[in-house]
């Protein structure tokens, strides 16, 4: 599969925009780790390669586990996640899935919760973006595969 064409390269500004919620989404106070698997499971309900293939490398870099990353499409299932981290992919499914389900009452119940009001509003942003992301990688066929991540592993605490 070919590239279309590069976005970015046809729309700097545009790019410039789409970077600048980037930045403040993975700023925004949310668990960078988090963000991650917010990351990689809109990227997986919408089948974007070419976010799988840099948010699992992100996840990594900062001491994601494999076997999370494996049963994150399966994470109702999974017991190895934190009841914020489900919390939080209830939301991302919800928002990402927004034409089909509306962000029902129940699911904003049982999430409200787990997050301060300006973390899920922040949360939200974050969906937003990646799937933003989405769209335009998909849109535009960008290849998977030679991104490398330029994060630094988290160091543990003591």
């Amino acid at each position: 599969m070919e590239a279309r064409l590069n976005p970015f390269k046809a729309s700097p500004k545009g790019y410039e925009a789409m970077s600048a919620l980037s930045h403040f989404a993975d700023s925004c106070g949310i668990e960078r780790p988090l963000l991650e698997l917010v990351k990689m499971r809109a990227s997986q309900i919408n089948g974007c390669a070419y976010c799988l293939d840099m948010h699992s490398k992100d996840a990594r870099a900062l001491g994601e586990t494999e076997q999370r990353l494996y049963l994150l499409n399966a994470w109702r299932e999974a017991p190895f996640y934190s009841d914020r981290e489900r919390a939080a992919l209830e939301w991302t499914e919800a928002v990402t899935l927004v034409a089909q389900s509306q962000v029902s009452d129940g699911v904003y119940e049982r999430v409200k919760p787990h997050f301060t009001p300006e973390e899920l509003a922040n949360l939200t942003l974050a969906i937003i973006t990646i799937n933003g992301w989405n769209r335009l990688s998909i849109a535009f066929r960008a290849k998977p595969g030679s991104y490398k991540s330029p994060l630094q592993p988290l160091k543990a605490s003591a």
